[in-house]
């Protein structure tokens, strides 16, 4: 300290703390002057004494004027080094750098304009404070102060000019700092990061690319910005970036990757559309590297495709396109159970575009890699079951698509069945809105006999009587009606001539007992005129009531339709098909006379020949031609404990027709005894109501009795 003061007089270092501008500035010229002398004489000794002076009695000082005077001062010695300046830098520009940070806006002025120009005189030689110079640049480019922004303006771009020339600048050490930097929301820091990172990445021997990952997330948080001019310069760097990727021939396209699927998914739509447009690129350059972050790029990919906004979506579409078409191998690192996973929960989307895309993607890896999906069917298989009651029409037939995939296998396929009738146990919507959509699409996916069977199968054992009954009209409905089940209909109509007609007829007749406008039609179809004519005469009183007219009331109507019209054909040669219009005369006899239904049925049957029945011509007739229905059943009949009377003649082709007909016989005997339990329990429910009053019924609350089950099953019973 002497040693600085006995070469700097004491009139300088006065003037140097003076407040005024200009005494400071001259002090300064005299202090540059005195370090010029002592630099010549090769006295460095004094040097450090005269910049420790201007450090701890000036820039360290309480004062503000003296903080102002000790930076120029420590700027001016610096001039006066000039090239000997880079020896003292260690005690000259930590000074410099608190006062970045001072209290007083005058004092931070002073200390950019002072690090101007020690940084014009040692240039290179500040790259060693250079992560000390950005920290402080960075929080004086948001200054509350505008004289100190401008400043700091000045010295960032000589900075930039110093570093784009320095061979000795770490991009390694910079990283780290601008990374912990890219989150901040200033307007005025992300202008300046943005700056820094693009005239790095300016610079050829610097590596920016590499090190994108780390803050390649920062820089799509810009996009959302609320400035215009902030969200366009990270724009045009990420465009750069990307043009540089394409260009590249290794990038980390994984750690980047990640990012990119968590900005797809921003609020923001200039954000969504860039990150999917990047992943789109990347899918098409990344190749085998993006293989183990497929399923997280499907999980951005997904949701853009049903975005509010076009671009989005066709860049989206486009990309999703992409990714399905590269095949990879499980063994590759290639998760299939993942993209199952992000496919399975992209069924729960609102949007329809995704769910359909969802289930081309189940499709493709159910078509690529088989065997690595049905391990993981126990995970899927209930969201896909779920799926047939989508609102769409076009989800639920890719559902089915994929259901009848699963179910090439016989075990998948008792699978799907059971699964399939539990599903329409617990929702009769979804049998009422799907049921018909979803049996033809089997039918045709799986082969319909197949799939009757099946469901036959299951219904035969089903424990919920009323169930059994709805879905066996529904199944036959769908039956009678659906172009899809042409062939079987054709097969059935053989069922007394044919073996595999018959097979068909016995495995449906078990289910189809559950209803007696079931069974009716399933004989009508097999042309078992005869057994139709007995199921007619085993019905009793109970089963007579309106629901059952109305079902009765579609049967007529439907054998006015096409499908039907080889019957009413038959009706020209009713001495053949005797038992066909005994059949049709029973149901005639169930009608009301003042039914439309009657009307019908009376019509047609005033339009059959007229001839008289005799013995003889029953027996030429049932002598004849092998479709003949006129079968014996020899004096089978219905006794007073409801059981069939059995002979050996009611066989045609193998079928025991008596067999069949005690087997509807109990399985009604069944429902009606259920139908008269749910009577007697709605019964006494009712009467407890009743003598307990409504005060005891409000003080009981909402109840679960036996009153709330479905409508009773003679009223269900039927057609469908």
């Amino acid at each position: 300290m002497a040693d600085a003061l006995s070469v700097i007089p004491a009139s300088v270092l006065r003037n140097l703390s003076d407040k005024l501008y200009e005494k400071r500035k001259n002090a300064a010229l005299e202090v540059e002057g005195i370090v010029k002398q002592l630099a010549l004489s090769g006295d460095h000794e004094k040097i450090s004494a005269v910049i420790k002076l201007l450090a701890k009695e000036f820039t360290y000082s309480p004062q503000a004027n003296h903080r102002k005077g000790g930076l120029i001062g420590l700027a001016a010695a610096t001039v006066g080094l000039t090239s000997e300046a880079a020896q003292h830098l260690e005690q000259i520009v930590p000074p410099v750098l608190n006062s970045l940070s001072d209290q007083d806006s005058r004092v931070r002025y002073y200390a950019c304009e002072a690090l101007y120009n020690i940084a014009k005189v040692v240039r290179g030689d500040l790259i060693i404070f250079f992560n000390q110079i950005f920290d402080a640049l960075c929080k004086l480019s948001a200054d509350s102060d505008a004289n100190v922004q401008s400043a700091a303006h000045l010295l960032d771009r000589l900075v930039k000019d110093i570093v784009t020339e320095s061979d000795q600048f770490s991009i390694e050490e910079f990283i780290p700092l601008l990374r912990e930097r890219m989150n901040v929301l200033n307007p005025y820091v992300r202008q300046f990061l943005v700056g820094w990172i693009t005239v790095l990445d300016s610079v050829p021997d610097i590596d920016m690319l590499g090190f994108l990952p780390d803050f390649l997330d920062g820089l799509f948080n810009m996009l959302s910005d609320s400035s215009p001019e902030i969200r366009q310069q990270a724009d045009s760097a990420l465009s750069e970036f990307l043009q540089e990727i394409k260009n590249s021939p290794s990038v980390d396209y994984g750690r980047m990757a990640e990012i990119l699927v968590q900005r797809a998914a921003s609020p923001d739509e200039f954000t969504r559309l860039t990150a999917i447009t990047w992943i789109n690129e990347f899918v098409k350059l990344g190749g085998d590297q993006l293989v183990p972050y497929y399923a997280d790029i499907l999980g951005a990919i997904l949701p853009c495709i049903s975005d509010k906004e076009e671009k989005i979506r066709v860049v989206a579409r486009e990309t999703n396109e992409e990714l399905r078409s590269i095949k990879s191998d499980p063994a590759e690192t290639f998760d299939v159970g993942a993209i199952l996973y992000i496919a399975r929960r992209q069924l729960d989307s609102e949007w329809e575009a995704t769910r359909i895309e969802a289930l081309h993607w189940i499709s493709t890896l159910l078509d690529r890699h088989r065997a690595e999906v049905l391990c993981f069917l126990n995970d899927i298989f209930d969201t896909l079951l779920k799926a047939l009651s989508d609102s769409s029409d076009e989800v639920v037939l890719l559902v089915l698509d994929i259901h009848a995939c699963i179910a090439r296998d016989p075990q998948h396929f008792r699978q799907l069945i059971v699964f399939l009738v539990h599903n329409f146990r617990v929702d009769h919507s979804l049998l009422e809105r799907r049921g018909a959509l979803i049996i033809r699409r089997l039918c045709v996916l799986l082969d319909a006999e197949r799939v009757y069977r099946g469901l036959s199968t299951i219904l035969e054992g089903e424990a919920d009587l009323d169930f059994a009954c709805i879905m066996v009209q529904a199944l036959n409905l769908i039956l009678l009606t659906s172009s899809e089940l042409s062939v079987l209909r054709e097969l059935l109509k053989q069922s007394l001539v044919n073996a595999a007609g018959k097979d068909l007829f016995v495995s449906l007749y078990a289910s189809w007992c559950h209803s007696p406008m079931a069974i009716l039609s399933l004989c009508l179809l097999a042309q078992a005129y005869q057994h139709a004519s007995a199921v007619i005469q085993s019905l009793v009183e109970e089963d007579i009531n309106v629901k059952f007219l109305v079902q009765l009331d579609k049967l007529i109507r439907l054998l006015e339709t096409p499908i039907f019209a080889y019957l009413r054909l038959q009706l020209l040669e009713p001495g053949r098909y005797i038992w066909l219009l005994k059949a049709l005369y029973g149901l005639l006899m169930l009608l009301p006379q003042q039914s439309a239904a009657f009307k019908i049925l009376r019509t047609r049957l005033k339009t059959v020949p007229s001839h008289s029945f005799n013995g003889d011509q029953l027996k030429r007739a049932s002598s004849g031609n092998p479709y003949s229905q006129i079968l014996h059943y020899s004096g089978s009949q219905i006794t007073e404990d409801g059981n069939v009377r059995q002979d050996n003649g009611n066989l045609q082709n193998g079928i025991n027709f008596a067999s069949r007909l005690q087997q509807f016989v109990q399985m009604q005997r069944q429902h009606r005894m259920l139908e008269k339990s749910q009577e007697q329990s709605q019964a006494r429910s009712s009467s407890t109501l009743s003598k307990e009053g409504p005060e005891a019924e409000e003080s009981r609350g909402p109840q679960t009795s036996d009153s709330n089950l479905p409508p009773s099953r003679s009223s269900r019973r039927g057609l469908g």
